[in-house]
């Protein structure tokens, strides 16, 4: 019955075709529309917030939700580290996912980029070049290439399939696994080595050429999987969840 419920509140929902932060109907009215108790309308209401689907302003009213990719980052984040500490290679199996679907998108790529959209891309390279290049403070440490970076390039490289739930998609593959990897494992990084597998990227779907830009994206997921091999911290199981 509660699914049912869902269900048929979705329904609604598309069929008015209503959009973000749409008004929907109240409860009364909800409850008239579906023949269901006050008790039925509420937890199916609270479900579907908790799927992003509605959004419930206390005082206010009920509204379609931002539908984001909230939840399905949750679910990853949780999945990966309970698999972990049960003796899993979630965080492996997470990268894997990551590894797959951008070598299956960077042929798309290669030679159809924009002009303004490789300069960007230029930019952001150099940006971690001059970050690989900085004293982090530690007595001759290098500096590291920062995570937003590497991150602002990830998402402009795709950026010119205008495809907003690919984008989405990549997004949440991308926090669950920096979330995870970050509290899990403490990653060593050589950042010359990680600037040179973007810029290799970067002029590999420059020249258009497919197979070298897949063997660029592959060498960059290859080289963070070494680094996965380094061991795990111990006595923070808890970490991401006490916050």
């Amino acid at each position: 019955m509660a699914r049912d419920i869902q269900e048929r509140i979705k329904k609604l929902i598309i069929d008015q075709r209503l959009p973000s932060g749409a008004s929907l109907p109240t409860e009364p009215e909800l409850m008239e529309r579906l023949g269901v108790s006050r008790n039925s309308v509420r937890e199916a209401l609270k479900a579907l917030q908790a799927m992003g689907i509605v959004e419930i302003r206390h005082g206010f009213g009920t509204y379609v939700g931002p539908m984001s990719m909230a939840p399905m980052i949750e679910g990853l984040t949780f999945r990966t580290v309970a698999g972990h500490y049960r003796g899993e290679d979630s965080l492996l199996q997470l990268l894997e996912l990551r590894e797959a679907v951008e070598t299956g998108l960077i042929a798309r790529l290669a030679g159809r980029i924009p002009a303004a959209d490789l300069a960007e891309l230029d930019a952001l390279v150099d940006r971690m070049d001059a970050e690989a290049a900085a004293n982090d403070g530690r007595a001759g440490r290098p500096g590291a290439v920062q995570t937003e970076t590497d991150r602002a390039f990830h998402a402009t490289l795709y950026r010119c399939l205008r495809n907003p739930l690919l984008g989405e998609v990549l997004e949440a593959f991308w926090d669950a696994f920096h979330k995870v990897r970050t509290d899990l494992v403490d990653v060593p990084q050589d950042p010359k080595v990680t600037c040179r597998q973007h810029r290799e990227i970067l002029d590999a779907v420059r020249s258009g050429d497919v197979l070298r830009a897949e063997r660029a994206i592959r060498e960059h997921f290859g080289n963070i999987r070494t680094r996965l091999s380094a061991p795990a911290p111990t006595g923070n199981s808890n970490r991401l969840y006490d916050r």
